[in-house]
């Protein structure tokens, strides 16, 4: 592997980079497969308490830091809790706020949307599933000194992330769920987080359950969702 080369640009270092590119034929195939590949993941519901080594979380959240953000602020904060306590805590808070939610918050156009994917407030796999991974965007850093320091593009920068993350559970052969409990502030107040953060998602991890349904349901065709100019 050749040394990066480095330089100053204005008193910032930078350093060369390249990509491997590949043939069209090859670059062809590779987009396809992948697209084949990611068209497999499906949000899951039913998960088996099946233990995942907890290198496997890691390598997969290193693959999410690797996601773009507004001036390289990372803003963002992934909690993991396997701790079964605190898990449960979790569920009792999320479905006292998702029992509310389906009797009186949401809709009724929401509520015939939802339908298809029945749906309801219990959530028992926030207790099955061996991970839960809960991100938290920063609104601001806070300095050690106790100062504020913006951060930019924050809901854009850890939605990349959050689309890394399940990227690199699907990747890792795990199945994943996007769960979001509204309004979700227990999840600040049962992890103890500090004031700069706020909850964003609520991903339990795992593997499927031996017996595993997900609705029948048709992604939107390319044409459906493209524009050309």
């Amino acid at each position: 592997m050749n040394t990066p080369h480095t330089r100053l640009i204005d008193g910032h270092p930078f350093i060369s980079y390249s990509h491997e590119s590949y043939p069209e034929d090859e670059m062809l195939q590779r987009s396809k497969d992948f697209y084949s590949w990611m068209n497999t993941r499906r949000t899951v519901r039913d998960f088996s308490s099946r233990p995942i080594p907890k290198e496997v979380i890691e390598n997969i959240l290193l693959a999410a830091s690797t996601a773009p953000s507004g001036a390289h602020k990372q803003p963002w904060t992934f909690c993991v809790v396997s701790d079964t306590a605190l898990k449960t805590e979790i569920r009792k808070a999320a479905e006292k706020e998702e029992q509310e939610s389906y009797a009186s918050r949401m809709s009724e156009e929401w509520l015939e949307d939802i339908k298809p994917l029945q749906t309801d407030w219990q959530k028992p796999f926030l207790e099955i599933a061996p991970y839960l991974i809960v991100v938290f965007k920063k609104a601001y850093d806070l300095l050690p000194d106790g100062r504020k320091r913006n951060n930019y593009y924050v809901n854009e920068s850890v939605g990349l992330a959050c689309g890394f993350l399940l990227t690199a559970i699907h990747h890792a052969g795990l199945v994943a769920l996007t769960h979001t409990p509204s309004p979700m502030n227990f999840l600040t107040t049962i992890l103890k987080r500090p004031e700069n953060e706020r909850p964003f998602l609520l991903i339990p991890v795992g593997y499927p359950h031996e017996e595993t349904f997900v609705p029948k349901l048709e992604r939107k065709s390319l044409h459906q969702f493209t524009c050309y100019y």
